[in-house]
């Protein structure tokens, strides 16, 4: 470490700050929204119950994929800016573990209701029966869980061992072999992400199909992720943490990600549907003719303004980049949209199985909130838990010298 760029000290969280309280908070909120859907979930509101499940489970579950996507590329570039806010996405990625118990009800409870694949059948559902069925269904999840839990953890708990190891030649190996994750991690990532938003998302209306699909959710969660980690780097600042290591600089960056992939989800949405539109296939163009009834042309047609154009102009300048209460006005409302990007993926398929054509309505629910408030206190409870036991930077990485002196031209 240069003699003139000193390592940051307010690197642990204060016992006082909401942080610390976290695990206890978030668990209480998953006890009770968790609890309350699954309650319903039992009764005459099984199908509405586990829809909303569903929706809050992949709201949560893709931002803690973004975070291991993330890091498996920061990782296999040897990204420097990054490092003063690496940790805080090791502790959301390491959350993934415990995603292998909440899809839980998913295959137990909510298995029939949600996919109607597993009890309907017709020609093109036969055809589509060599990947759409239980032991394979099952045993990809099985693999997905495994393969996300041992890389999360793994690359976790190698960079916490490493704040204790000092510098020279153990810090190297440690560093050598989350470079050597990263690598093959990206192919890894890329698939098993792709393939489970086809499996839990896409096949919710199986007769759908489209190649870019996974990519769709991938921009849509990564994008969310920028937003996610600038509100809770400005969020630990306020509480005492990160302010001699996280600069306007670094928040400049997170600025410039969000807005990059505000772009990138709105190519992406725009080249899934022009394909759909042009080619006029029934069994492509369902999903937004599903999604043009009963009240849901309303979210069709705000998506692209509220998703793409008004985040777009507000976070061109570079000014509410380097201003942290406007950038956190656009993280919240990218954050915001994702949670109707994704609202818009799942429940237009409530209440249509049996024929594609059957009307989606548009009908918000209290199971709703109580899920989103459940999935979110799990989700914040494990993170919080993982963040207070160890220093909140990767205090021991050897470029974290160039992220403090980092700077924006």
């Amino acid at each position: 470490m240069s003699h003139d760029i000193k390592k940051p000290t307010d690197i642990t969280i204060p016992s006082t700050s909401l942080f610390a309280k976290l695990p206890l908070l978030g668990g209480v909120l998953a006890v009770v929204g968790l609890g309350s859907v699954l309650g319903a979930a039992m009764g005459a509101s099984r199908d509405r119950a586990m829809f909303a499940y569903l929706w809050a489970f992949v709201i949560f579950l893709g931002l803690a994929l973004a975070a291991l996507g993330w890091l498996v590329v920061d990782h296999t570039v040897r990204s420097q800016w990054s490092v003063v806010v690496k940790r805080i996405v090791e502790t959301m990625a390491v959350t993934l573990p415990v995603f292998a118990l909440l899809f839980l009800p998913i295959v137990t409870i909510g298995y029939h209701s949600l996919f109607p694949w597993t009890h309907e059948t017709d020609p093109i559902l036969l055809k589509k029966h060599w990947f759409l069925n239980d032991g394979f269904f099952f045993f990809r999840a099985a693999l997905y869980f495994a393969l996300w839990s041992l890389m999360a953890v793994v690359l976790y708990r190698t960079s916490v061992k490493r704040d204790a190891v000092g510098e020279g030649p153990e810090r190297d190996r440690l560093t050598k072999l989350m470079w050597v994750i990263g690598a093959p991690g990206i192919p890894i990532y890329a698939l098993t992400q792709s393939f489970a938003a086809i499996d839990w998302l896409m096949s919710l209306q199986p007769h759908w199909y489209s190649t870019i699909f996974g990519v769709y959710f991938f921009a849509a969660s990564i994008q969310a992720l920028y937003a996610f980690l600038a509100i809770i780097t400005a969020s630990l600042q306020k509480a005492g943490v990160l302010k001699e290591a996280v600069t306007t600089e670094h928040f400049h960056d997170l600025g410039k990600y969000t807005f990059g992939f505000t772009i990138f989800w709105a190519y992406i949405a725009f080249s899934q549907f022009i394909l759909i539109w042009y080619a006029n296939i029934p069994e492509e163009t369902v999903f937004f003719l599903t999604r043009l009834e009963g009240g849901w042309s309303w979210v069709s047609y705000a998506l692209p303004v509220a998703h793409f154009f008004l985040p777009f102009f507000f976070l061109l300048s570079r000014q509410v980049k380097r201003s942290r209460p406007l950038l956190m006005i656009g993280a919240t409302w990218t954050l915001l949209m994702y949670l109707v990007d994704m609202y818009w993926l799942v429940m237009p398929n409530f209440g249509t199985h049996g024929e594609d054509k059957a009307q989606a309505v548009l009908a918000v629910s209290w199971l709703d909130g109580a899920a989103l408030i459940g999935m979110g206190g799990a989700f914040l409870a494990v993170f919080g838990y993982f963040l207070n036991r160890n220093k909140v930077i990767a205090i021991n990485d050897p470029r974290l010298e160039e992220s403090l002196a980092h700077e924006n031209y």
